[in-house]
C-alpha cells in the first residue's frame, strides 16, 4: 500500500509542499529514502525505527521505500520525521486515518516518540500558508512567540501518539503555549534629544527614515558619525506583526538568537567581515548581515576599511532589496530591505578640511583612500552628509527634540506614501513609472532638474535619487505636490564633494 503525506521544504524562506510517499512491502529488511536527502534526512532511519518499536510497532521483515517528492529539490534537516512515520504506519495498516494535502505535518522525533523542535520551524509555517496549507501538526517551540495566523490552524502536539490519536478521531489535551518572554534586544538607540547640535544631520537622518534613503556621512574622527547612526533605528517606525515574524524567521535560519522584537534590527559589522559573512552563503546558503539587517539598518562604519570586493558585492542588493546567493548544492534567495548608511574619513589621517587639525595627508594619498569607494557603490546612496565637531555649548543654548516626536512625523509621511501607492513602500524604494504616477506636480519641474543635470552631468541614476528626495521632503512638509523649494532641498541633500577635494562641513 501506498501511502502519502504532507510536509514543508524551504529554500531559503520560501517554502514548497512535500509529498512524503511510503511504500512498504514484505521481504528483507530495508530502509531506503529517495529525493535528494541530505545526511540529517537519512538518520531520519534510525530515529524513527527506534520510536516505532518503543510504541510497539516494530519494523520486521519490512521492505520500506520513502520518496520525497518534488525529487529534483534537495531536502534538508529533520523537519519530515512526524510525516515519514505517519505515512509507514499507514502504509502498514497499522492506523487508518485521512491526511488531506491541505494538512502539513513538521517535527522530528526523539528515539522514544516524543517530538522536537529543529530549527527553522518558523519560516516553515509562515510559508505554509502562503501555499495552501490549511491546517498544522507541530510541536511546541518555548523560544518562539504564540503563532496565530489567519486562515492557519495550529495543532500543538507533544509526541507521535498524540498525533495518531487526533487524527482518529480521540480527544488530546490542548497545549497551550505560554507567555512568550521577550529576550532584551542588547542594542539600545541612542534617543535624538541626547545628541548635542547637528540639527541639519537630524534633519537628513528624518528624511531618509522617512523615505528609506540610503545615506553617506562623511567627516573627522570624534564629530559624531557613529553616534548619529546609532540614534538612527531609534526614529523609525515600529515593525509590524508580519515583519516581526520574517525578521524573526531570518534570525532562526540564521542560527542566531531569537530576535522577536518590534524595533527595527540593527547590524553594525566590523569592516574586518568578510564578504560571505555580509552577503550571506556557505555549502548551505545561510543570511549574512544584509538580511538580518531586512526592514532595518546596515551601519558601514569606515566604509573605506572594507574590502573593495566585499562593498561591490552590495550594489545588487542595494538595488534589488534581495539577495541570490547560488552554490553547487542549492541557489536561494533572502530578502534585504534595508537603510544602509556609510561613514568614513575624509582621508587617512582624517582631519582634511578641519579648522582644528592639520592634515598631514599628500593629494595622492587623499585621492587613493576616497577611491576606495567605487562610482558605482557611491552612486546608491541618495543623502551625503558632511560633518564638522558640534560646539558644547548648543546643548544649553537649544531645545532638542526626542526620537518620540521625530518618529510621529516620519510615520505621518510613511502613511502619505502607503495610500499613495496602495501598499507599504516608501518613495525610495518604489518604481520610478509609480512614483511619476503619483505625483503629476513632479512633471512641472522636470525641465528645471534636466537643465541642472545638463550643468552638472548627473546620470539618471542622480536625477531619479533627486526626485524621490523631494517627494519624500514633500511628504513631511504634509504638501501634497512637490515645489520647487523640495527640489532645490534635495539638490543640496544629494550634493556630493569631488574626489580628493576638501569637502565643506556642516556647521
Amino acid at each position: 500500500m501506498i501511502s502519502k503525506v504532507t510536509s514543508i521544504g524551504l529554500k531559503g524562506l520560501e517554502g514548497y509542499k512535500v509529498s512524503v510517499e511510503v511504500r512498504s512491502m514484505q521481504g528483507t529488511k530495508a530502509f531506503i529514502t529517495v529525493g535528494l536527502p541530505d545526511a540529517s534526512v537519512k538518520e531520519s532511519k534510525e530515529r524513527i525505527t527506534a520510536a516505532l518499536h518503543s510504541m510497539g510497532y516494530p519494523l520486521l521483515n519490512q521492505r520500506i521505500i520513502i520518496n520525497l517528492s518534488p525529487s529534483e529539490l534537495k531536502k534538508t534537516g529533520p523537519l519530515y520525521d512526524l510525516s515519514m512515520a505517519l505515512g509507514i504506519l499507514m502504509s502498514m495498516n497499522e492506523i487508518t486515518c485521512q491526511c488531506p494535502e491541505s494538512t502539513a505535518f513538521l517535527g522530528a522525533l526523539s528515539l522514544d516518540g516524543r517530538l522536537q523542535t529543529v530549527e527553522g520551524m518558523l519560516p516553515a509555517v509562515l510559508a505554509a500558508k502562503k501555499i495552501g496549507i490549511r491546517k498544522i501538526y507541530m510541536p511546541l517551540d518555548p523560544e518562539l512567540p504564540p503563532l496565530k495566523i489567519e486562515d492557519l490552524e495550529i495543532v500543538y502536539v507533544s509526541s507521535l501518539q498524540d498525533v495518531i490519536g487526533h487524527l482518529s478521531g480521540k480527544s488530546i489535551l490542548p497545549i497551550v503555549p505560554k507567555g512568550y518572554e521577550k529576550k532584551e534586544d542588547p542594542f539600545k538607540p541612542i534617543n535624538f534629544n541626547q545628541i548635542i547640535g547637528h540639527s541639519h544631520a537630524k534633519h537628513a537622518l528624518e528624511i531618509a527614515a522617512a523615505g528609506e534613503h540610503h545615506l553617506f556621512i562623511m567627516g573627522p574622527p570624534g564629530c559624531g558619525k557613529s553616534m548619529l547612526a546609532e540614534s538612527f533605528p531609534s526614529i523609525l517606525p515600529k515593525l509590524t506583526k508580519e515583519a516581526q515574524f520574517e525578521v524573526m524567521s531570518l534570525y532562526q535560519l540564521s542560527t542566531s538568537i531569537n530576535r522577536y522584537s518590534s524595533s527595527p534590527p540593527y547590524r553594525h559589522p566590523h569592516h574586518s567581515a568578510s564578504g560571505v559573512s555580509i552577503i550571506g552563503g556557505g555549502q548551505h546558503p545561510k543570511p549574512g548581515e544584509i538580511s538580518l539587517a531586512h526592514r532595518g539598518v546596515l551601519f558601514l562604519d569606515e566604509i573605506a576599511e572594507f574590502s573593495k570586493k566585499t562593498l561591490e558585492m552590495l550594489r545588487q542588493p542595494l538595488e534589488s532589496g534581495k539577495v541570490t546567493i547560488s552554490r553547487v548544492h542549492s541557489t536561494v534567495t533572502y530578502p534585504a530591505e534595508f537603510i544602509m548608511i556609510g561613514a568614513m574619513n575624509p582621508c587617512p589621517c582624517g582631519y582634511m578640511g578641519s579648522l582644528t587639525h592639520y592634515c598631514t595627508c599628500t593629494p595622492k594619498q587623499i585621492v587613493s583612500y576616497q577611491n576606495r569607494l567605487s562610482g558605482p557603490i557611491r552612486d546608491r546612496f541618495d543623502l551625503f552628509l558632511n560633518m564638522s565637531p558640534a560646539n558644547l555649548q548648543d546643548y544649553k543654548q537649544n531645545q532638542h527634540e526626542s526620537s518620540q516626536t521625530v518618529q510621529q512625523r516620519v510615520n505621518n509621511a510613511r502613511d502619505r506614501q502607503y495610500e499613495r501607492y496602495k501598499e507599504e513602500i516608501c518613495n525610495g524604494r518604489v518604481h520610478y513609472q509609480r512614483l511619476m504616477k503619483g505625483s503629476s506636480s513632479l512633471e512641472e519641474h522636470l525641465s528645471f532638474l534636466y537643465k541642472l543635470s545638463s550643468k552638472h552631468s548627473w546620470s539618471n541614476r542622480t536625477q531619479i535619487k533627486i526626485i524621490r528626495l523631494a517627494r519624500t521632503i514633500a511628504d513631511l512638509n504634509d504638501s501634497h505636490h512637490v515645489k520647487e523649494q523640495h527640489i532645490w532641498e534635495a539638490v543640496k541633500l544629494h550634493r556630493r564633494p569631488s574626489v580628493g577635494k576638501t569637502p565643506l562641513l556642516a556647521r
